[in-house]
């Protein structure tokens, strides 16, 4: 079988096992977030963190529930990293350093799992298990509660409450991501996958040295690492250690498990508007765009130019064998599309226009279908900016499910796209102003100016994957890194609960002939012409400098 059909075989069979996932667990989801029941172990919850799961929330309430535990979540993640090595399971391993005790605490609970360490050389089981995994639950169910405040903001109408925090953040660990987890690690277990509290071990002799190795709960960690769009490996390879990532047929599970929940919360979507075609115009989107990028990807990377590659048969620097690239490819675009930051293979070694297309995906704000909840509501203020441009080309009041686009609505949308780029462009203007991070480059030319302008674009966008080549282990990088994270992640969120506390106080507008159907392949067309325009113009002429200049000289 040639390497390009074993690619298009692998993707066939990914769609074929995210469509039949589709329609049951979207509609699981809407019933988990519409329901007043609360099961018991969820009580005993409330009870102990002193909630209220029956009291609705208006924006600004829920706005403090996320921040607040969010802000906890940083404090103790951060102490437990600083007294590591007083701690039992330690494996030996000292405390962590103050600066990336702090670039790994907003790492974590910001969704981006950006790390600036070894794994296996810095964590030891209680860090990884009792902080680091414990993130990866509530951290993702922290995005899927803000997406799902915001579809109430269209689904409700003359009222301001836009749910409960605190039982939203408890049903969509419990109910939605610690059932799929523990099926999840189940199979990467039965796939090869390690799962156990071993410690150092001592494997043999090599080069005149010895080589260790450490166990640790991995198949649980990499579940819903992947699951939750999180991405922090238990090793520093990541994905592509064989611990985390055996085999063929695992790296194509990982990769469902990416995607699986960001898909399916369109039809999420859908139900809780009461509009299934309106989830599936968004489904289209993101379909449409992830798809031509795991084209464009292949094709860049099979096409090899040079007589390297054309004896590799392919662009197969810094990609393992057992995956080939059609598997490096999937992975790479689906990690980079959502906030994952999960690779299975290094993004520098890809020829220099696919480096650009991890870049790009990011750039996009990881919205196709983007990480857990923030793919949903970054395409949903998409979509609010392409209504709002149509209603600007016909000279109409723009309306998006019965609900007006006021300037209100469009401030906040226009404060949250432009957060990220600010922050992105900003802090890698100043990384090349200054004079010591640049000492931090491996490579020097385009290449050098993507390591950190990726490094940037990781950090603020919440995605946490590496370009490799950037020493980011300094407290220039951890610092500001870290304060791009939390930034990223949070500030964005004060104008989408804000946005859908509006929504949720208007009255609906009753549809007319004038209306816009947004339900239609028209409106997916002119949705998908929005991003990237958007983007193109935010972020060309940094792309111009790093790896279009590189893939252009190749």
């Amino acid at each position: 079988m040639s390497p390009v059909l074993a690619g298009v075989l692998q993707l066939l069979a990914l769609v074929v096992a995210l469509g039949l996932s589709y329609r049951p667990l979207g509609d699981y989801m809407a019933k988990v977030y519409s329901s007043e029941k609360h099961y018991k172990p969820e009580k005993w919850i409330y009870k102990a963190i002193g909630a209220n799961p029956n009291v609705e929330m208006r924006w600004p309430a829920y706005l403090r529930g996320v921040l607040a535990f969010s802000a906890v979540s940083v404090l103790f993640l951060y102490l437990l990293q600083r007294v590591q090595g007083s701690l039992p399971g330690s494996l030996g391993f000292v405390s962590i350093d103050p600066d990336q005790a702090f670039n790994t605490a907003a790492s974590f609970v910001a969704n981006t799992n950006w790390q600036s360490y070894y794994g296996e050389q810095a964590m030891g089981h209680v860090v990884q298990t009792g902080g680091l995994a414990v993130q990866n639950f509530v951290s993702a169910a922290v995005g899927i509660a803000v997406a799902v405040a915001l579809v109430r903001g269209f689904a409700r109408s003359r009222t301001g409450e836009l749910g409960n925090f605190w039982a939203d953040l408890v049903r969509g660990t419990v109910r939605i991501l610690l059932p799929i987890s523990v099926i999840g690690a189940l199979v990467l277990v039965a796939c090869g996958a390690i799962q156990n509290f071993s410690g150092i071990h001592e494997v043999g002799q090599f080069m005149g040295g010895s080589q260790q190795w450490n166990g640790g709960a991995v198949a649980s960690q990499e579940a819903i690492k992947e699951l939750g769009t999180n991405g922090g490996g238990y090793f520093n390879a990541n994905s592509a250690h064989p611990f985390e990532n055996p085999n063929g047929l695992s790296n194509l599970f990982e990769i469902y498990l990416i995607l699986v929940i960001p898909f399916a919360l369109t039809r999420t979507f859908g139900r809780m508007v009461g509009s299934i075609k309106q989830g599936y115009a968004i489904l289209a989107t993101m379909a449409t765009i992830w798809l031509g990028f795991v084209a464009l990807m292949m094709w860049t990377e099979f096409a090899h130019p040079g007589p390297a590659f054309d004896i590799a048969g392919s662009a197969m620097e810094g990609k393992e064998t057992r995956f080939g690239i059609g598997g490096s490819s999937i992975f790479a675009v689906s990690t980079t599309l959502t906030s994952t930051g999960a690779v299975n293979s290094f993004h520098s070694s890809y020829t220099g226009f696919g480096g650009g297309i991890t870049m790009l995906g990011m750039q996009l704000g990881e919205i196709a279908p983007g990480g857990t909840g923030s793919g949903l509501y970054g395409m949903l203020i998409m979509a609010i900016i392409a209504v709002f441009i149509a209603g600007l080309m016909v000279g109409r009041t723009p309306e998006y499910l019965g609900k007006k686009i006021g300037t209100r609505e469009i401030k906040f949308a226009a404060l949250y796209i432009l957060i990220t780029p600010a922050l992105v462009l900003c802090f890698t203007a100043a990384s090349f102003v200054l004079d010591t991070p640049a000492h931090s480059m491996t490579n020097s030319g385009a290449h050098g100016f993507s390591e950190i302008l990726y490094a940037y674009t990781s950090g603020a966008n919440n995605n946490g994957s590496a370009f490799a080549g950037l020493n980011a282990d300094t407290q220039w990088f951890n610092t500001t890194i870290g304060i791009a994270m939390l930034l990223g992640r949070f500030l964005p969120m004060v104008f989408v609960l804000a946005l859908a506390g509006s929504l949720a106080e208007q009255t609906p507008v009753p549809e007319t002939a004038g209306t816009l159907r947004t339900e239609k392949p028209l409106f997916t067309g002119l949705l998908v012409g929005t991003i990237m325009i958007i983007t193109g113009l935010t972020y060309f002429p940094a792309l111009a400098l790093g790896p279009l200049a590189e893939g252009l000289a190749a």
